[in-house]
């Protein structure tokens, strides 16, 4: 079974797929080869055009950068390693699956639905980061509107509508020929942004590491004109690093994948994506922006007269028609398989119905997402709010396989009492992420702080309200 095949079932396991309520058998385990290859294709994609760029529109200096990404994704990938692949090799359940078994079935909806809304927030992103290469040979660019939910423009705005219709049209069609076309895709876009890279250190006539430290500096001095004292320290991008993807590993939705492994070989494999996508390929996407900083400053403001990430523009000015296609590409490969796993966690309410019309409506969802490029602009925080939300179900996962027994509840609770809810952990979960996210949106914390945080705070409160409701003498409080 190929990589391709593994993400696929990963995805539609949400509803329905091979293994979906049994642990996978070892006659389907696969070798790490097929793991790689998955983690090079998924993380090296349209984000990285639009991540990269916002650092130094953010003032963060080179050094911080380089340093900050290095150790915030070797933290990544020891979360992945051994924190997800232990548990997905010892039980080699899907997170759903497992979910259930710990949460009811009534529960895992709840569940499927924020995951589901989150998944369109994140691709409409990637369809504003698509119909920006489009606009570009029509001189048609967005704007970022000081507002949230501000319009770009009656023209930008057309253009992302007609961008999400034909993404959520062909992902209603189905994953496979899609997730087939993004793994081919992978090694050329690795390449174009290596490409981006280079092109931009030639255009600003970097020879040495001091020259280039100096442009950078240059760049971060010309954002705090026009931006304002904006700074993005060391640790903070560590900690993004680390956590940009905490609802995949703090928040256990690998464990879905690994349970494929055969070896924990396979653990290691997320390095391949942190390294060449959210290291290389984001500072490959930010020297974008720090070249057209240094050749031509003007065409990086907006209308408000403020530093603004154009990934389309960025790469046409480096690499002509090339960057344009892998803009467009990247942002739709990455649109793509994130509507069609939203559709099927919308579907899943209603099992009856046709995936084509979950997936219709995620897309429908994702579009009107995608017409508000300060969504797209807000990404590095986004990132962090989908891990702070989704994190704490991981520490339900990870209480539930390793201390549950030990201190006396129920293991997997909800399938040994016959509870359909289990009301314990809905308040592990929403009592940490709620006041997060409270912080995040009224007090502007930035949002990848609060992951560890509501982490923690809800494997404590399922201990206690494990050892409160589902004693091994108790009885479930609701059915």
């Amino acid at each position: 079974m190929s990589n391709v095949h593994i993400e696929e079932e990963a995805v539609e396991e949400i509803v329905g797929g091979e293994y979906n309520r049994e642990p996978v058998p070892k006659r389907a385990w696969k070798g790490p080869k097929a793991f790689w290859g998955m983690y090079a294709g998924e993380h090296a994609a349209g984000t990285e055009f639009m991540i990269g760029p916002l650092f130094l529109a953010a003032g963060a200096s080179l050094k911080d950068l380089m340093f900050g990404l290095l150790l915030g994704n070797i933290l990544a990938v020891l979360t992945w390693r051994y924190l997800v692949l232990p548990i997905a090799m010892n039980r080699r359940l899907t997170l759903y699956y497992q979910l259930e078994k710990i949460a009811g079935g009534n529960m895992v909806k709840i569940y499927n639905v924020t995951n589901g809304i989150l998944f369109c927030f994140l691709a409409g992103a990637m369809i504003t980061v698509s119909a920006s290469a489009v606009g570009v040979p029509f001189d048609i660019r967005f704007e970022v509107p000081e507002a949230t939910f501000g319009l770009s423009g009656p023209a930008f705005t057309a253009i992302v509508a007609i961008v999400g219709l034909v993404i959520a049209a062909v992902a209603a069609g189905g994953y496979n020929m899609v997730a087939r076309f993004s793994n081919i895709s992978a090694p050329w876009m690795i390449l174009v942004f290596v490409a981006c890279g280079v092109v931009s250190l030639a255009q600003m006539d970097v020879d040495s590491y001091a020259r280039l430290h100096t442009v950078w500096n240059d760049g971060v001095a010309f954002v705090q004109l026009s931006n304002g004292d904006v700074e993005f320290g060391f640790w903070k991008i560590v900690i993004f690093a680390w956590l940009c993807n905490a609802a995949m590993h703090f928040g256990m939705a690998d464990l879905s994948i690994f349970r494929y492994t055969k070896s924990k070989s396979a653990g290691w494999a997320p390095a391949v994506g942190m390294f060449l996508g959210h290291y290389m390929a984001w500072i490959a996407a930010a020297l974008l922006l720090a070249a057209l900083i240094a050749t031509s400053p003007d065409a990086t403001l907006n209308a408000a007269g403020k530093v603004q990430a154009d990934p389309g523009f960025l790469a046409w000015n480096a690499l002509g028609w090339t960057g344009i296609i892998c803009v467009v590409i990247a942002g739709w490969t990455t649109a793509n398989p994130t509507i069609y796993r939203a559709g099927l966690a919308f579907q899943s309410l209603f099992p009856k119905s046709h995936r084509t019309t979950g997936v219709l409506l995620a897309g429908l969802v994702a579009t009107i997402a995608g017409a508000f490029p300060n969504l797209s602009a807000q990404l590095l925080n986004f990132v962090g709010t989908y891990g702070m939300i989704l994190g704490p179900m991981g520490a339900i996962i990870f209480v539930n396989h390793y201390f549950a027994k030990r201190l006396g509840f129920y293991e997997d609770a909800a399938e040994a009492t016959g509870s359909r809810f289990n009301l314990a952990v809905l308040l592990a979960w929403l009592v940490p992420a709620v006041p997060g996210l409270w912080l995040i949106l009224s007090k502007g914390v930035f949002a990848a702080y609060l992951v560890i945080p509501a982490w923690i705070a809800s494997a404590i409160l399922y201990v206690i309200l494990g050892k409160i409701m589902f004693s091994n003498n108790s009885q479930a409080w609701s059915k």
